[in-house]
C-alpha cells in the first residue's frame, strides 16, 4: 500500500469535485482506523458521489491487487483505507497474502459502525443495486 496505480475524476456533489485514487497493495502505508468522513462509515453516507464508488468497485473484486485508497491521505501520501481493510478486502489477493504473513491486522473501527461490504457501501451512496459494476464485488 502506498504506490498509486490510477487517479481519475470521481464526479461531483454538494461537497465538491472528487477524484478517485487507487493504490497498489504493496509496502506498508495503510490507515489504522477510518478517518472522520471515511465512506465506509455509516455516518458518512453522501460525502462522495456515486460515480466515485463505481470507479472504485474493482478493489472489491475477487483476486484484486488494487486497494481502495484513503481519501484523507491523498495522492501525496497514498495509503490504503482502514474501512476497506476492515470490510472490503477479504477477497483482495494481496491483502489476503499480507494477512497470512501477519501484516495489516492492527486496524480498528474507532467505535464507528461500518458498511458490511463494498456493495452495501456503494448502494447506500447512490449506486443502483443492479449496476453491472457491482456484480463482481465479493462479500
Amino acid at each position: 500500500m502506498g504506490s498509486i496505480s490510477n487517479i481519475r475524476p470521481g464526479g461531483s456533489n454538494e461537497h465538491g469535485e472528487h477524484q478517485v485514487v487507487t493504490v497498489l497493495v504493496s509496502g506498508s502505508a495503510y490507515r489504522r482506523q477510518p478517518c472522520s468522513n471515511c465512506p465506509w462509515r455509516l455516518d458518512a453516507v453522501g460525502e462522495f458521489p456515486a460515480e466515485a464508488f463505481k470507479q472504485s468497485a474493482h478493489t472489491a473484486y475477487d483476486m484484486s491487487e488494487h486497494a481502495f485508497a484513503c481519501h484523507q491521505s491523498g495522492s501525496s501520501r497514498p495509503a490504503a483505507c482502514a474501512g476497506f481493510l476492515l470490510r472490503g478486502a477479504d477477497h483482495n489477493l494481496v491483502v489476503r497474502l499480507k494477512r497470512m504473513r501477519g501484516e495489516c491486522l492492527d486496524m480498528r473501527d474507532g467505535g464507528h459502525p461500518l458498511h458490511d461490504s463494498y456493495r452495501a457501501m456503494a448502494i447506500a451512496n447512490g449506486v443502483a443495486p443492479d449496476d453491472p459494476v457491482l456484480a463482481p464485488c465479493r462479500g
